[in-house]
């Protein structure tokens, strides 16, 4: 049911001609009063009139999709893959990045539901409770692509089997004769970073490995400079491990990097994994071992999850939850481990 100006005067116990001056910031209206009825309507997910008007009966065949950077090649294969469902069911998308801000991201939900869009796409993105609760105040359909932060049974979701793709990567550096294995994750990978760490265990317990925490790092971030960083942690080991499994191939890519830079060679002296499969991997010095995660599936999953949920008038239909799997792409960035002396 849409919030009404007299819904808000209702519970903020003031006049509607009140609650109107306020929304609009009328300088006869204290800003203590302007503030909370501000927050009044936030808080029950008003739209304002001025911009609904005329909406209240039809869709507007705009949807918002929010990522959290868009220079991050990932998103890119995402957004492709939710164009194409979309474009040809006769939507626009309303694009907006978080910067994994939360402030911002609320701001941004904001304007969105002022607009009318019909559902939001959230990919990789930390969804917290209180952000899905937001989505509900405004009553606006959500779908999530590989929420990092939390598991929500009850939100439509597309995800990628990060503990089946990172056991799979383990697997491959196990038979190549590798024993001194290390994981490179990322700090601020949240749930993500847990899955492809916990494949990482599994693979080395399936192996009858035991699993050394000590050669679990966490990189300060997912991009190159992070891997660079969480590389030169690792050669200070005594220890050196012969293969390394990165979160994602940009951490990867720069690994190598320091790697080469230390005079390390790039399978013959240390294995290099990454995860994703960007376009760019192909084309790291060396081409990089990674595992495809079919970014532009997801995309296109979500779309049509989204075209299912508004096709549905049923209130009350139970989430939709998709778990999608990649593949293994080996190349050269690793090998067998050199025999040590």
């Amino acid at each position: 049911m849409t919030v009404t100006i007299v819904d808000i005067a209702e519970v903020a116990g003031v006049s509607h001609t009140t609650v109107s001056r306020a929304l609009r910031g009328h300088p006869r209206i204290s800003s203590q009063t302007i503030e909370r009825i501000q927050q009044i309507a936030t808080d029950l997910g008003y739209v304002p009139n001025t911009v609904a008007r005329g909406l209240k009966t039809s869709r507007s065949r705009v949807l918002g999709v929010i990522v959290r950077r868009l220079a991050d090649p990932f998103f890119s294969e995402v957004l492709q893959g939710i164009e194409e469902v979309l474009q040809a069911a006769g939507y626009s998308l309303f694009l907006a990045v978080s910067h994994r801000d939360p402030a911002r991201e609320k701001g941004i939900v904001q304007a969105m539901a002022e607009r009318r869009v019909d559902g939001i796409i959230v990919s990789s993105s930390h969804i917290e409770p209180e952000q899905i609760r937001q989505f509900g105040r405004f009553q606006v359909p959500l779908v999530l692509i590989n929420n990092q932060a939390i598991d929500e049974p009850d939100v439509h979701s597309v995800y990628h089997d990060d503990r089946f793709g990172s056991r799979a990567v383990t697997d491959h550096l196990l038979a190549l004769g590798h024993r001194c294995l290390a994981f490179l994750g990322n700090s601020r990978g949240g749930k993500t970073d847990a899955e492809r760490t916990s494949g990482f265990q599994e693979a080395l317990a399936a192996a009858g490995l035991p699993f050394d925490p000590g050669l679990v790092f966490a990189a300060p971030n997912g991009r190159p400079e992070g891997g660079a960083a969480g590389m030169r942690a690792i050669l200070e080991r005594t220890t050196r491990p012969t293969a390394v499994a990165c979160y994602n191939d940009m951490m990867a890519i720069g690994a190598i990097q320091a790697l080469q830079q230390a005079g390390i060679r790039v399978p013959e002296d240390m294995s290099i994994t990454g995860f994703d499969n960007i376009e760019l991997a192909p084309f790291a010095s060396p081409p990089l071992t990674t595992f495809h995660q079919p970014k532009f599936d997801l995309g296109r999953e979500a779309a049509r999850m989204m075209l299912r949920v508004l096709a549905d008038e049923q209130a009350g239909r139970p989430a939709d939850i998709v778990r999608l799997r990649g593949e293994l792409i080996v190349r050269r960035s690793t090998g067998p481990p050199a025999a040590r002396t």
